[in-house]
């Protein structure tokens, strides 16, 4: 696993910590005692239950894993260090496309979540904006073409 630092906001951070307590405490004993009740019912080899639940046993170990580096290098992106006047790592921006405005917020890798307008610091759009103004425009190269953006403002 990578030593690099993990760029979390202070929600992310909660939020992967309520996730590893809950798959800690809360799913291991559930699949252990579904593959407990599994044993209970004979030959193993032939025994979809117990198949399913080890599967889902070797996702939560690895997903608990996976949580634990992402805490041990988290990094919190602290929004008191953006001052508004150039796009960083936890800025809330609002961009105009055409006659479209959209908001993004630039976070992480692990934080991403297009729905919420979260994008990451590292894909070609969040890289494009990182250092920029408010009132710039910039141009970006996406698989359907060149997209103009214009910063309308930054939180």
């Amino acid at each position: 696993m990578s030593s690099e630092p993990t760029y979390i906001t202070k929600e992310g951070l909660k939020k992967f910590k309520k996730e590893l307590d809950n798959l800690k405490n809360v799913k291991r004993k559930e699949i252990a005692n579904r593959i407990q009740e599994a044993k209970e019912m004979g030959d193993l080899s032939e025994n979809a239950e117990y198949a399913e639940a080890k599967n889902e046993q070797s996702f939560v170990e690895g997903r608990i894993v996976e949580l634990k580096e992402i805490l041990k290098n988290a990094s919190i992106i602290d929004k008191k260090n953006n001052k508004g006047d150039r796009v960083n790592l936890g800025s809330t921006i609002k961009v105009k496309n055409d006659d479209k405005i959209s908001t993004f917020i630039i976070v992480g890798t692990n934080e991403v979540n297009l729905e919420e307008g979260k994008i990451s610091h590292k894909s070609p759009i969040g890289q494009a904006f990182l250092g920029c103004k408010k009132g710039e425009t910039i141009k970006i190269e996406v698989p359907s073409g060149v997209k103009e953006y214009q910063i309308i403002s930054i939180e």
